[in-house]
């Protein structure tokens, strides 16, 4: 994704009356040998092997790439892999870190309020088996990256807003869960890892022979598969995920047009507007100016 991001939120009897709400939203990347966590977080939150710790808010953390353990006071210690995502509950006390040599990435929201409340007592998530491997799920990746996208804007109305894409991605990680999506062919996993992987990396140009030996597959066979699957090639499909990136950012944010193509890995303004007027049929600036309020 690129840089590290967290955010902790105030709320309010506004926010309450919602029945969900959002208390932290982050993202981190931990390399082999880092020291975790890595950032400085609020004394109710410190988190250390040793100690472990209990929070007052529900939590979910997706990681999307590398390792680690994870134990509760109602679990035993269970590896994570990549493509698991893992729940925290209120008074639970719990603890995690990434392997050593691995490291890892790790996407979380907590969040807490009367209807989430209710979602648990009904069974939806239990916090005898927190863990549940939903593979590398792009819309999961999708939904993180937005809702850290609408905090950093922090527009009128936006806790509510980063509300519904917790409840949206409560409801993915449900019905992933009782459909076994990620249980598909090896040939499926591979594609399903390449999507994930090319949404992960918006921010700059991808070199697909070495995203092909990270399968493994050789790389003819790779676009060969992948094009069957998608309609695309790697590229083309690369290049549509980053055209849709920058036309979120210019409906939005506040991002001006140069500082959009930098976000979306393209190296020259000039080039980032001809692309993009080939794709959409406007340039930046005129399709801005359709989402602008009269």
């Amino acid at each position: 994704m690129g840089n590290n991001f967290f955010k902790y939120l105030n709320t309010g009897p506004i926010e309450e009356k919602w029945g969900i709400y959002v208390t932290t939203v982050g993202y981190s990347k931990v390399t082999p040998n880092e020291r975790y966590p890595k950032e400085e977080h609020p004394q109710s939150h410190q988190l250390t092997w040793n100690r472990g710790r209990m929070l007052t808010d529900y939590y979910m953390i997706f990681i999307s790439k590398g390792k680690g353990t994870f134990c509760s006071a109602l679990t035993e210690p269970v590896e994570i892999e990549e493509g698991t995502c893992f729940f925290l509950f209120p008074g639970v006390w719990h603890r995690y870190r990434p392997d050593i040599r691995s490291g890892w990435e790790e996407y979380w929201v907590g969040f807490h309020g009367y209807y989430v409340d209710q979602l648990m007592k009904q069974g939806f998530f239990d916090p005898n088996q927190p863990c549940i491997k939903t593979g590398l799920d792009r819309d999961m990746l999708v939904l993180f990256k937005k809702m850290i996208d609408v905090v950093n804007a922090s527009l009128v109305g936006y806790s509510q807003q980063i509300a519904g894409l917790t409840l949206e991605i409560l409801g993915l990680v449900n019905t992933i869960s009782l459909s076994k999506q990620y249980d598909h062919s090896p040939l499926e996993k591979a594609i399903t890892k390449a999507k994930f992987l090319l949404q992960e990396s918006l921010e700059h140009p991808v070199d697909i022979p070495e995203l092909a030996r990270q399968l493994p597959m050789g790389y003819s066979a790779f676009r060969k598969n992948f094009k069957a699957v998608t309609g695309l090639s790697p590229n083309q499909y690369h290049l549509n995920l980053r055209i849709e990136r920058a036309k979120e950012l210019l409906e939005s944010t506040l991002l001006n047009v140069e500082e959009i193509a930098d976000q979306t890995g393209f190296d020259s303004i000039y080039y980032f507007s001809r692309i993009f007027k080939k794709k959409v049929g406007l340039s930046p600036n005129t399709y801005r100016k359709t989402f602008a309020v009269e």
